[in-house]
C-alpha cells in the first residue's frame, strides 16, 4: 500500500512539474489570462535619417473585463469597457546608430511601471476600433 502512495505521489509531482514547464517564464497562462499586466516587449526604434535600433522594453498586455447590455431608455445601451492600458510610466532615451549628419540621433519611448485595466485614454493608447 505504501508503494502504491508513492507511486501516486510521484505521479502527482511529475504532472505538477510537466504543468509548470508548459507556461511561459512569467508563470501566466497567456491563453486565459484575464486582466492587465506588464510584459516584456521588443519593437525596431526607427527614425527617418537614422538605422532601425531593436529595443527590448516593458508594456502593457492583457485582456480586460467588458460588456454592453441594451436598456429601455436613450441612450438604449449601458456599456462597461476597459482596455489594458499604462498606469505608471517612466521614459528612456536610446541613441539611434549611423544618423544622418544633421538628424538628431535620440529616439524616446515609453516603459511601462504599472499596468491597469481602465477607461482607455488616448494620452497612452490607440482607443478606435475597426
Amino acid at each position: 500500500m505504501k508503494l502504491q502512495h508513492v507511486a501516486l505521489g510521484s505521479l502527482s509531482l511529475l504532472l505538477l512539474v510537466g504543468c509548470l514547464g508548459a507556461l511561459k517564464p512569467s508563470g501566466i497562462n497567456l491563453r486565459t489570462f484575464v486582466g492587465c499586466a506588464v510584459r516584456e516587449f521588443t519593437f525596431l526604434a526607427k527614425k527617418p535619417g537614422c538605422r532601425a535600433l531593436r529595443v527590448t522594453t516593458d508594456a502593457c498586455w492583457g485582456r480586460c473585463h467588458t460588456w454592453e447590455k441594451p436598456v429601455l431608455e436613450p441612450p438604449y445601451i449601458e456599456a462597461y469597457h476597459r482596455v489594458c492600458t499604462y498606469n505608471e510610466t517612466k521614459t528612456v532615451t536610446v541613441k539611434l546608430p549611423r544618423c544622418a549628419p544633421n538628424v538628431d540621433p535620440f529616439y524616446t519611448y515609453p516603459v511601462a511601471i504599472r499596468c491597469d485595466c481602465d477607461v482607455c485614454s488616448t494620452a497612452t493608447t490607440e482607443c478606435e476600433t475597426a
